[in-house]
Formats: C-alpha cells, sequence, structure tokens
C-alpha cells in the first residue's frame, strides 16, 4: 500500500524546530528542514494515521491570541508542494496519483474526507466535526475552504514539470558544524558537536559509553551492533547529509527514569 502524505502547521512561529513529530518541517522563509529519513513512521503527527506515513509541517499559525497573525507564506506554500513533488516523484508516482487518499491535509484527515472513518471527527467545524485541527483548511486569512484542493492542484503542477524535465529540483539540506560544546549527560561532561538549528551531535560510542551499553561498529557492513540487537542505519539521498566523513544516524535512549528524554544524535566513529 502506497504511503499516505499529510500536510500539517505547527501552531508556532515561523524558525520552531523541533524533531519527534515531523518528518519535515518548512520555516517561515520556506527553507526545508528534512528532520527524519521518509522511510520510517513517526507517531504523533496525524490521529491513528501515522503507519505508513509522511508528515510535513510548515512552522506558522502560532499567533495569539489571533493565529492569522503568523499566517503561512507564499515561500512555505511553495516549498511544501515542491518537497511533496520532488518525494512523489522519488517514489514514481504521476501527477493523477496526487488524490485526497495520498496527499492530505491535517484538516482533511481528521475529518475522514478520504471516506476511510478512522476516527470521531475532530476537523474543521463546517465539515461536521469539534474544530480541534483545521490545518489548511484555508490558505490565507478570509480565503476559499478549499486548501487542500489547492495544495495538491500545486502538487501536480510541479509533479507534471518534473515528469518533462523541467521542474526545479529539491536539494537536501547538508548537516553543517557551527561549533563544539559539551553537555550533561548522566552527571558527566559529553563532548558534542553543535549544528547550525541548534542540534547537539556526539560519538555513538561515547553516548553509549556513558549509559554502559555494549556495541561494536562493524565498518565494512556499515552497522552498529547494540548489545544483542543488530541496528542497520539506512543511507538515502532524503536522509540528513553531512560532510565530517563519518556516517550519521539518529538515536534515542528510552528507559528507565529517562523514558522520553530524546538523547543527541550519533556519529559511528570510523572504526571499531
Amino acid at each position: 500500500m502506497a504511503p499516505t502524505i499529510y500536510l500539517h502547521w505547527s501552531a508556532t512561529p515561523y524558525d520552531w524546530l523541533r524533531p519527534g513529530a515531523y518528518h519535515t518541517i518548512v520555516a517561515g522563509d520556506g527553507r526545508v528542514q528534512r528532520l527524519h529519513a521518509y522511510t520510517i513512521d513517526l507517531y504523533s503527527h496525524t490521529y491513528r494515521r501515522n503507519s505508513n506515513s509522511v508528515a510535513i509541517c510548515c512552522a506558522c499559525m502560532g499567533g495569539r491570541p489571533d493565529p492569522w497573525t503568523v499566517p503561512p507564506t507564499e515561500a512555505q506554500i511553495s516549498a511544501m508542494c515542491r518537497e511533496v513533488a520532488s518525494l512523489t516523484h522519488d517514489w514514481g508516482w504521476q501527477a493523477g496519483d496526487i488524490m485526497i487518499q495520498r496527499v492530505m491535509t491535517h484538516a482533511e484527515a481528521a475529518s475522514n474526507r478520504d471516506g476511510r472513518v478512522m476516527h470521531d471527527n475532530y476537523g474543521p467545524v463546517i465539515w461536521g466535526g469539534t474544530g480541534e485541527r483545521w490545518d489548511f483548511l484555508q490558505l490565507r486569512r478570509g480565503g476559499a475552504n478549499d486548501g487542500g484542493e489547492e495544495l495538491r492542484r500545486s502538487i501536480r503542477e510541479q509533479l507534471a514539470a518534473r515528469a518533462k524535465g523541467d521542474g526545479p529540483e529539491a536539494s537536501s539540506p547538508a548537516v553543517v558544524f557551527r561549533r563544539s560544546a559539551t553537555m550533561q549527560a548522566r552527571g558527566e561532561e559529553l563532548a558534542v558537536e553543535i549544528d547550525r538549528n541548534g542540534t547537539s551531535w556526539a560519538l555513538a560510542a561515547d553516548l553509549l559509553g556513558l549509559y554502559e551499553i555494549p556495541y561494536e561498529w562493524d565498518p565494512r557492513q556499515r552497522r552498529l551492533l547494540i548489545g544483542s540487537s543488530d541496528v542497520a542505519p539506512t543511507y538515502r539521498d532524503d536522509g540528513l547529509q553531512d560532510t565530517s566523513g563519518q556516517p550519521m544516524f539518529e538515536m534515542a535512549l528510552l528507559g528507565g527514569a529517562d523514558q522520553g528524554h530524546r538523547h543527541p544524535s550519533g556519529m559511528p566513529e570510523k572504526a571499531a
């Protein structure tokens, strides 16, 4: 079954950036930040629709008390549609595949507008819902209530242009380290590198050592063996890229009193 792409807004300022909920976040100026590989499932973006899905979010609509004081910008909308077109082009989709069953706004998903009744209607009131989620019901204040259709039209146009070979290619943002620093982990100093988004990166060997977790790095097969688990990171063009010369992946350690605490992303050592 083909994945479903869900389009969100974050109800935050334009510069909001946080991994975990969405695969990609688009800043107010149109910068596309790919935070998680599109091959993995995340579990908190769209109620009962997180499996086999991709979540792309615009950082906007965070005005208080009026969310429209921080509306989606034209740069954001364009960049989000371009990202979806790039992704679906890589998947081999055609323009005709961009339909509500495959690409939905959170407003449409909340109201089960794709015809699948996945849950009670918590979408826009005008669609019989409770009004909890109305992401991209409208793209502009006072606009028509067809934001999803307008987004899909734009995605179709860009995807068709790509199929003809004249569409713009979305570039994958590189990880760029800005400075070295330290942070506290289990009461000890952990050496990290800070990237341009403020994310901390540490050697997996250092991080696992702090938690006394046995590991082995297999350089031939590019695998990190953790305890009794065999974890093989995937390396894709749509994932985080860097220029450090070391394979990189994202890792979280959960358990005990640290349940739910996010640790730095990992950089395995070049040799075990």
